[in-house]
């Protein structure tokens, strides 16, 4: 288990240093069908990998003065009971059940990631064109929830939520959005992981640590990969991945849960 844990870590690591956050999507499939860790535990392990990743990237942005630190602390309130509700719901469905929501969840991010990115400038912006911290305090709440919820159930950072309600919805720019981001997706994998605190047994903990260190290891050097690769051509093929992984563990739900491990 401990080099299936290497090979599958090295490969998320890879998807995460040349997308971001977005990568993460796929650390669940890896975990259950290359690892071979139950659902129950594909979750929080997925979860101790892309809260390192969020903390990783934010140590590196402390210094950049774009990390939104209220409207963080918001989503990240917000999200705390939200995700241990999705803990709670999650340990209450059935792994078939759960593995086709994982799977309509990759879908929509595959299609986000197929869609022209969004404009900067949102319902936040006053006239001048500046933010109105006020107003986006108050809309940050529902996105926290949300992306707190999807991370409690099914192990994501709620990344892929957050970015663009913060650049569209509240009308933070895309530095802003990003740096502010990570810190949401942190919060959220904590509290996601205390949700699932039960779900690993000793066994389990061997391989996600092994494959948390190889995610890490392989991510710094794929970023430098990405400043180099066509970010349309990156993200058009991770969509398609994206999609035929949820193809994939769809029919294998439907037609054949006793493969789920």
């Amino acid at each position: 288990m401990a080099a299936s844990a290497a090979l599958f870590g090295a490969l998320v690591g890879l998807l995460l240093g040349l997308l971001g956050g977005g990568g993460s999507v796929l650390a669940v499939p890896a975990l259950v069908y290359g690892v071979g860790l139950p659902l129950s535990a594909a979750v929080p392990a997925s979860l101790v990998v892309v809260g390192a990743s969020a903390a990783t990237g934010l140590l590196a942005r402390l210094r950049s003065g774009l990390v939104r630190w209220r409207v963080a602390v918001v989503l990240g309130l917000a999200g705390l009971p939200a995700a241990l509700g999705g803990g709670a719901v999650g340990r209450l469905l059935p792994d078939r059940w759960l593995a086709l929501g994982f799977a309509a969840l990759m879908v929509a991010v595959a299609v986000r990631m197929l869609r022209p990115a969004a404009s900067e400038g949102g319902a936040c912006r006053d006239g001048s064109g500046a933010a109105d911290r006020r107003r986006c305090l108050a809309r940050a709440v529902p996105v926290g929830a949300l992306a707190g919820f999807l991370t409690g159930l099914f192990g994501v950072g709620g990344g892929f939520v957050v970015v663009p309600a913060l650049s569209v919805g509240l009308g933070l720019a895309a530095a802003e959005s990003v740096a502010t981001s990570l810190a949401v997706v942190a919060l959220n994998s904590a509290s996601g992981l205390a949700a699932h605190s039960c779900s690993l047994a000793g066994p389990d903990l061997l391989a996600v640590a092994v494959f948390a260190g190889s995610a890490m290891a392989a991510s710094p050097a794929a970023g430098v990969l990405a400043a180099r690769a066509p970010a349309a051509l990156l993200r058009r093929g991770f969509a398609v991945l994206v999609l035929a992984v949820a193809a994939g563990m769809a029919a294998v739900s439907l037609t054949a849960p006793e493969l789920l491990p």
